[in-house]
């Protein structure tokens, strides 16, 4: 199994959400629930985070519900929380500061 896929840790899984502070673990998975200012902004970041995901062949599990985004990150296979799920969650939160930051002009 790759490092990567390797389950974490307690105490690894905290100090890694300390570089995601929008992250929570619940149980073997983390999660983000965010509100879009508006529902295309939803569907783009949508579209932003699938982008990421698939580059890194690590795909989240998203809930879109009108404006409200959910977001759950687990490594399967490893059985709960990996390095790479903390790696998804850092870049996920790039993609929508990105598509947060062309909504409204501005740059994160």
């Amino acid at each position: 199994m790759s490092p990567t896929r390797a389950r974490l840790s307690d105490e690894e899984i905290a100090d890694g959400l300390k570089a995601v502070p929008t992250w929570h673990r619940e149980g073997d998975a983390l999660l983000r629930t965010l509100q879009a200012p508006d529902f295309p902004t939803a569907v783009r970041m949508v579209v932003a985070v699938a982008d990421v995901a698939e580059a890194m062949d690590h795909h989240p599990d998203i809930d879109i519900r009108w404006r409200t985004l959910h977001f759950a990150l687990s490594t399967h296979d490893a059985g709960g929380i990996t390095v790479l799920d903390l790696r998804l969650a850092a870049d996920i939160d790039l993609a929508i500061d990105s598509v947060l930051a062309g909504a409204t002009g501005t740059h994160a």
